[in-house]
């Protein structure tokens, strides 16, 4: 499947941990992206500066949904149950 033009949940339902252009300390999940534009394309699209998790992302119809609400929904519960429960990375820095 295409990506669904004036989409973008995949631009805001997930977090991206690692650092990447004009968002230093990566995106939380749940948080716009600074390259969503208005119309929900994304201003890096097709340059290098695209983080290399939403290149390899591919959009389809388990994940998107029928909409846009649907993928939002979808993305977000995966997000939420992929988390890591609170305190695990403290203790796992601990060993």
């Amino acid at each position: 499947m295409d990506c669904r033009t004036g989409c973008g949940a995949c631009c805001i339902a997930p977090a991206i941990v690692m650092p990447y252009h004009g968002m230093p300390a990566g995106k939380p999940a749940g948080v716009r992206c600074v390259h969503l534009q208005v119309d929900y394309a994304c201003a890096i699209f097709d340059t290098p500066l695209r983080p290399a998790v939403c290149a390899d992302f591919l959009a389809e119809p388990a994940i998107c949904g029928n909409n846009a609400q649907e993928a939002m929904q979808i993305l977000t519960q995966l997000e939420a149950s992929s988390a890591p429960a609170p305190g695990l990375r403290e203790s796992c820095s601990n060993d």
